[in-house]
């Protein structure tokens, strides 16, 4: 078959539009939630995309790809498998957009979901489309609303570990006031004075406990954005979307209580298939220590309480260190230091604390010019204000032990500061130039403690401690509430409203608090935010509760962004359902994620959140699992390769790679849209027509003597700014959707970062093309043959099932293409055109490669589409050699081959080899001194 025929008949254009249409016409990937449905559940899930105006570049599906062949292969294993794809529809890009433009976010929003929408579409995913969420659809953020009411109507109780509702601690408060379950953010009380206090005093007490509540607190502030931003949305001291200046500043905000769950949270991850360096980030952000509180008055008479996790050093220690936020610093500071230290605390309001808990060589601080007592031995401690204190971290202060403490020795020696031994250390060592932090050693210079090993001397000290009154021993976490109100527009309405200054829940029969329409997307001119300018909201003035300025106002912050994808895996489940998040039968069918795939990035955030709003969930009975993911994949970055070509500098003038030589030139980035990738070749002529270069269309160019102009080439991430992004839908067109499937899994393993090269898709493409020539016969027609498959055949095609079945189940993707090549290689070498064999072989390809094997199915003669046909059945007995061909030497020199049953013993292969003409002629006549038989190697005979 010439060339030309076969590129006429593997149209992938037009292959893979056709069953395209098929699949969305006859639904072919929708799956039901019936009661009846007998077959196994499998959930596969994407991690929630945001739908941006960029569209897709090709390393976004690199995930989606290996998520969609999961769930083919597991259709055809037989199982219902739950695969929905959604847009996480809220956030602060389409916000800001608005704001530059005046555009509605809603109209922004619908445009870029569409093209993602398109473009999936574009690569043959098998997604059931029919459950489709978008967190800015009222009818899914309702229940986003909901869910925060369940929260906000909620408590833990710490006697049994678990969220009930407040009912259960107002009645605890009513028979028992505090007792038991004592709080630090709550003075005791009885069950006689609870009875006694106000309405406003109940519900602000209540506040305390609910597991989403407003309080105040301290959050990073944009001034230009208008919001408050997470952690991960601060960079340097500015906004990570368009570097405005961010500060921490005290103020009322909404936040859930996640902390409550630390303890679960960390215990909860052993039992998760996850991998282990995710794993241990979870664990390093929860941040559990043990150790005690302690009590330090100042000479004022103010009480500054302190958690360590190392008791044994309080003889060690030589100052306090108050975090800059620390409600004390403003009653004790002297007047001669007073303002120093207010300067300092305006420079620490630029910084988040993820800057400040990261930068640890940057060392700044000020002394208060007030003293502390040490609670054992009486000294006059100073106390210092410092960054790399956290006000939400233990109490917010911390007892500096210099020679024992990294950050507390490196803070001493800028500040001149005593460093106090405590704790012996190896005869070489100085603590003048080290700290010494391991927990080994005997406490020295520490009155009660000395001679006691480090674990002895920490008990011991924390009885004492105890024993004087002065704290108790207690378990810290790094973890802290999570920040939920917004000052923007974009996002779930909290569906709360305000009474004589107090919160109120709106009604579930209210819900969903529908997003205004406002006239402005910028806070108030009073500096409310956003919803500041609503006018009218969906309520009705008879039904209690009424829009902001006609009766009691209504929260005017929204919910952050993680808020939607803290629980839309479950609305997958049900997702057409009116009356609840999920039924029952739907939660119980599905129960949980089995395999989850998205990128390394959400390690914390979004993982958390969903874990947290998980166990809440399962605490108040309304979902029967506690863990959402239980299998995850995190797949690397597909890097680009950018391109630049060499400016000559001070002249009008581009140089070739090759031609710079000493030549002064700086380097320009190349849009790839004007480069020919497979030879590094700038088109000049395209180059010197494209918008972005303008300014260079009358420069020289200066070639290679072969007249081409090479670029230079580097790997980096894939980017707009960069201009190195590749569009799927380039590739899709020339290549087709089968071809970019296939060379992203063959690039490497699935969670390694590789860079993306064109070059190397020719070469899948080739292989599909050689896959389609195996079906047809010289003179271009379509064949099968029905006859039996010989051993070679069958061989090749059970080592393929067994290599591609295990490589799907290990997630070994770029293995399982190397292994389909070599088989198409073996089985156009034998000139296969079995039936028996390339019909499985479909079967086995038809997850990398949906379009082509449907297409070559039908071709088959079968209707109804390949997807949900069984998986081949592997047999190990094909890969059984049934013969062996040994090579027979005569003392040690080979002089003849043999071929023998596989099963046959030393005696058989003895008689057979003793019997054989050859090597009767070889002997001559002389005894056999010794028979050498390596079964399935070779035979030696020694005569």
């Amino acid at each position: 078959m010439s060339n030309s025929l076969q590129d006429i008949n593997y149209k992938h254009e037009e292959i893979e539009a056709k069953w395209q249409r098929y699949w969305a016409a006859n639904k072919s990937f929708r799956v039901v939630n019936s009661p009846t449905d007998s077959k196994k559940s499998f959930y596969v899930l994407d991690m929630f995309p945001y739908p941006s105006g960029a569209g897709l570049h090709v390393g976004h599906p690199l995930g989606y790809i290996a998520s969609d062949i999961v769930a083919r292969y597991k259709r055809h294993c037989g199982f219902a498998v739950l695969h929905p794809m959604g847009y996480d529809s809220f956030g602060l890009p389409a916000e800001q957009y608005a704001i530059q433009t005046g555009q509605h976010p809603a109209k922004t929003t619908e445009e870029n979901i569409a093209r993602y929408r398109a473009q999936l579409d574009k690569i043959g995913f098998s997604f059931d489309w029919e459950r489709e969420v978008r967190t800015s659809d009222p009818e899914y953020y309702k229940w986003t609303q909901w869910i925060f009411l369940q929260l906000f109507n909620a408590w833990y109780n710490p006697i049994n570990n678990k969220a009930e509702n407040v009912k259960t601690l107002i009645a605890h408060f009513e028979s028992n006031g505090t007792k038991g379950i004592e709080c630090d953010r709550v003075e005791s009380f009885t069950a006689s004075q609870w009875g006694t206090f106000s309405e406003q005093q109940q519900l602000e007490i209540l506040m305390n406990f609910r597991l989403a509540y407003l309080s105040d607190a301290f959050v990073n502030w944009c001034p230009a954005l208008g919001t408050v931003l997470a952690n991960d949305e601060v960079k340097d001291g500015l906004s990570e979307r368009g570097g405005f200046p961010v500060e921490r500043k005290k103020m009322k905000q909404w936040s859930m209580r996640i902390t409550a769950y630390s303890e679960r949270l960390l215990q909860d991850l052993d039992g998760l298939d996850w991998n282990e360096n995710i794993k241990e980030i979870q664990r390093n952000w929860i941040g559990k220590s043990e150790g005690c509180s302690i009590r330090f008055s100042t000479e004022e008479g103010a009480q500054i309480e302190v958690f360590t996790t190392r008791p044994d050093t309080l003889f060690g220690v030589s100052y306090l260190t108050l975090a800059p936020e620390h409600e004390l610093i403003h009653k004790i500071v002297s007047p001669a230091q007073k303002e120093k230290v207010d300067q300092y605390i305006a420079y620490t309001k630029t910084r988040s604390e993820r800057e400040r808990q990261s930068d640890v060589k940057k060392i700044t601080g000020e002394f208060t010019g007030a003293y502390a007592i040490h609670p054992f031995s009486g000294e006059r401690i100073p106390i210092w204000v410092g960054e790399y204190v956290l006000a939400g971290y233990g109490t917010g202060a911390v007892m500096a032990v210099p020679a024992h403490d990294e950050r507390d020795f490196a803070f001493a020696k800028y500040f001149h500061l005593p460093i106090k031994q405590v704790i012996t250390t190896p005869q070489s060592w100085d603590i003048l130039k080290e700290p010494w932090c391991e927990k080994q050693g005997q406490a020295i210079n520490s009155d009660f403690l000395n001679g006691l090993d480090v674990n002895e001397a920490i008990q011991t000290m924390i009885e004492n401690v105890v024993k004087k009154g002065l704290g108790e021993g207690k378990t810290n976490y790094r973890l802290r509430d999570a920040a939920f109100g917004r000052q923007r527009y974009w996002g779930e309405p909290i569906p709360v409203y305000f009474k004589d200054g107090m919160s109120y829940p709106i009604a579930d029969e209210h819900l969903p608090l529908i997003l205004p329409e406002i006239d402005s997307f910028l806070p108030t001119e009073n500096g409310e935010p956003p919803l500041g300018r609503a006018t009218r909201w969906n309520y009705n003035p008879q039904r209690g509760v009424v829009a902001n300025g006609e009766g009691y106002p209504i929260e005017l912050t929204t919910m952050p962004g993680w808020a939607g994808s803290s629980w839309y895996f479950f609305r997958y489940m049900d997702a057409q359902n009116k009356t609840e998040f999920a039924s029952t039968d739907a939660l119980s069918r599905w129960k949980q994620v089995d395999f989850y795939v998205g990128g390394a990035e959400h390690a914390t955030g979004h993982l958390l959140y969903a874990r947290f709003w998980t166990k809440f969930l399962f605490d108040m009975n309304f979902v029967q699992i506690k863990e959402p993911f239980q299998k995850m994949l995190n797949q690397g970055m597909i890097l680009g390769e950018s391109a630049f070509c060499f400016r000559v500098e001070n002249e009008k003038k581009f140089v070739s790679k090759n031609q710079v030589g000493n030549l002064k030139v700086r380097s320009v980035r190349v849009d790839l849209s004007v480069v020919n990738d497979l030879l590094n070749e700038l088109d000049i002529e395209r180059m010197r027509q494209h918008p972005l270069y303008q300014e260079f269309k009358d420069f020289e160019f200066l070639c290679e003597p072969n007249g081409k102009f090479i670029v230079e080439r580097e790997v980096e991430k894939m980017s707009k700014s960069k201009y190195n992004v590749v569009n799927p839908d380039d590739i899709c067109r020339e290549y087709g959707a089968d071809t970019l499937r296939l060379y992203e899994m063959f690039l490497g393993p699935i969670e390694d970062a590789k860079p993306w090269s064109t070059k190397g898709i020719e070469g899948v493409y080739k292989f599909l093309k050689k896959l389609w020539r195996l079906f047809y016969n010289e003179n271009g027609s379509f064949y099968l043959s029905n006859e039996k498959p010989s051993e070679k055949e069958l061989k090749t095609l059970h080592k393929t099932i067994k290599k591609v079945s295990g490589d799907i189940e290990s997630l070994s993707f770029n293995t399982s293409v190397s292994a389909f090549m070599i088989c198409v290689n073996e089985l156009q070498d034998l000139q296969c055109n079995k039936r028996q064999i390339l019909e499985p072989l479909l079967i086995l390809l038809s997850p990398f490669a949906p379009h082509v094997t449907e297409e070559l199915w039908e071709q088959c003669g079968h209707e109804g589409g390949i997807s949900t046909c069984q998986w081949p059945e592997f047999k190990e007995e094909y890969l059984t050699e049934s013969s062996i061909a040994y090579p027979v030497s005569i003392n040690g020199k080979t002089r003849v081959q043999i071929t023998l049953p596989a099963t046959a013993n030393q005696e058989q292969v003895q008689e057979a080899v003793l019997a054989n003409e050859i090597v009767i002629k070889w002997m001559e006549g002389k005894p056999v001194r010794k028979f050498i038989f390596v079964p399935g190697k070779i035979v030696n005979v020694v005569i």
